[in-house]
């Protein structure tokens, strides 16, 4: 009996509860539409209702000037938001302080300032109740200013951009954290307690300006790299499309000179020079003219890459065995498709040019629902353990690796590597079903 008594009770707090629990949810709703947008979620139902209400909770807490409620929040927040994403640990470390920043900052103005002001007028009981309604609007103000510039896609940057990101997003976390934490003492005195709302109302809003900052330098970065991205896939067509026609022009040179070219054979087999007119004949069968531009695959994005990158490996005294079946329309991003095989290439060929005997097979394909990516290449010697380049200049290079790690996992597919005494094994596999975040 005293059981249901206690649950019926339960039930009437609840009741009572749902227009303040209500608002909430709206905060939860426009925070992780905003937080989707920047972050990439892990798949599957479960991750994304645990970051719903994390932002849902996060955004009702109780945030003050001088309060450690800041301490409790903050681990529970990166926990969470770590644990419901992939990608980059460093972007994603770095979108999460800029959200804790903006979330926990506008709880502090409100809890602190907007709450104080009402008490000086004697309404606390209507900031009790707008403050519920002011969370929503602020959290839906946020999505909405962002709508138009949000990406199809979250953000993807380079580790070395990520980095920058994180170090700058320190400065309004730092000094979130202090203001909040470091003025705890303040009511042990009247000129303690000015200075402390002082520099709160001075330090808040800047940490929000930053933050909002940040976010929009984010999205100006991504644009920038997707431009580069486009730039250099521009470039490796413009000069596949370059060589078609250098061979075209010697296809028409070759067949203006034809019956110059039986004729000097005709004469050299009438004189009984049979060798001379077989070496002849070989000569011609090796001019690019005769041999012809060939087309590895349907896909116009993956054949102008592996033209172009076959003629690097040719240039290089490379031995190449390129198979490629693929068609000519991809779920894949033609900018992803080219970072993907010129990123693998291009460490295929930065190894092989320093091994004892150069040579690379690249095999790709598309069939039953998968994109596959295999690449084996001669090495000098095993590779380090991380993958790094073996450049001098490791801040330019050596990104290869984790950048199309982060493509694969993009399109929930996987990227292995495998490295041997004298041989590097790449391993990359897609699925095509257009489920790809």
């Amino acid at each position: 009996m005293r059981f249901f008594q206690l649950t019926v009770q339960f039930i009437q707090h609840c009741l009572a509860a749902w227009p303040l629990l209500f608002p909430l949810g709206f905060s939860g709703f426009f925070l992780y539409k905003t937080v989707a947008a920047f972050l990439p979620l892990k798949p599957g139902r479960v991750w994304r209702v645990l970051l719903f209400l994390l932002l849902s909770g996060t955004t009702g807490m109780v945030i003050w000037v001088g309060d450690n409620n800041l301490l409790f929040t903050l681990p529970v927040f990166f926990a969470v938001f770590l644990a419901v994403s992939r990608g980059n640990f460093v972007g994603r470390l770095a979108v999460t302080g800029i959200f804790f920043c903006l979330i926990l900052t506008v709880c502090a103005l409100l809890d602190t300032y907007y709450a104080w002001t009402a008490h000086e007028f004697g309404q606390d009981n209507f900031f009790f109740y707008s403050s519920k309604f002011l969370r929503p609007a602020l959290a839906g103000l946020l999505y909405f200013g962002f709508r138009k510039r949000m990406p199809e896609n979250p953000p993807r940057l380079s580790p070395k951009l990520w980095k920058l990101v994180l170090c700058l997003a320190a400065m309004p976390f730092s000094a979130l954290l202090a203001v909040v934490l470091l003025t705890q003492n303040k009511y042990d005195s009247p000129a303690l307690y000015a200075t402390s709302m002082s520099l709160g109302l001075a330090v808040l809003p800047f940490v929000i300006t930053t933050a909002l900052a940040l976010l929009y330098a984010v999205l100006v970065l991504t644009d920038h790299e997707r431009l580069e991205e486009i730039e250099k896939l521009s470039e490796l067509r413009a000069a596949y499309y370059q060589s078609l026609r250098r061979e075209e022009t010697q296809l028409r040179t070759l067949r203006h000179d034809l019956r110059n070219h039986l004729t000097a054979i005709r004469g050299l087999l009438a004189l009984d020079e049979e060798q001379r007119a077989l070496e002849y004949i070989d000569q011609l069968l090796g001019s690019a003219a005769v041999q012809g531009g060939r087309r590895l695959c349907a896909n116009d994005t993956a054949n102008a890459v592996l033209m172009a990158k076959a003629e690097t490996m040719r240039r290089e005294g490379i031995q190449a065995e390129i198979a490629a079946s693929l068609p000519e329309v991809l779920p894949v991003e033609d900018t992803d498709l080219c970072a993907l095989l010129g990123n693998a290439l291009d460490n295929a060929v930065e190894a092989a040019v320093q091994a004892p005997e150069k040579w690379i097979t690249v095999r790709c394909r598309a069939e039953k629902g998968l994109f596959m990516l295999r690449v084996e290449n001669a090495a000098p010697q095993t590779p380090a353990p991380d993958l790094s380049t073996s450049k001098e200049d490791k801040t330019a290079h050596g990104f290869g690796i984790p950048g199309m790690r982060e493509i694969a996992e993009r399109y929930n597919g996987s990227l292995e590597t495998c490295a041997m005494p004298g041989k590097f094994e790449l391993v990359a596999c897609l699925p095509l079903d257009g489920q790809g975040a």
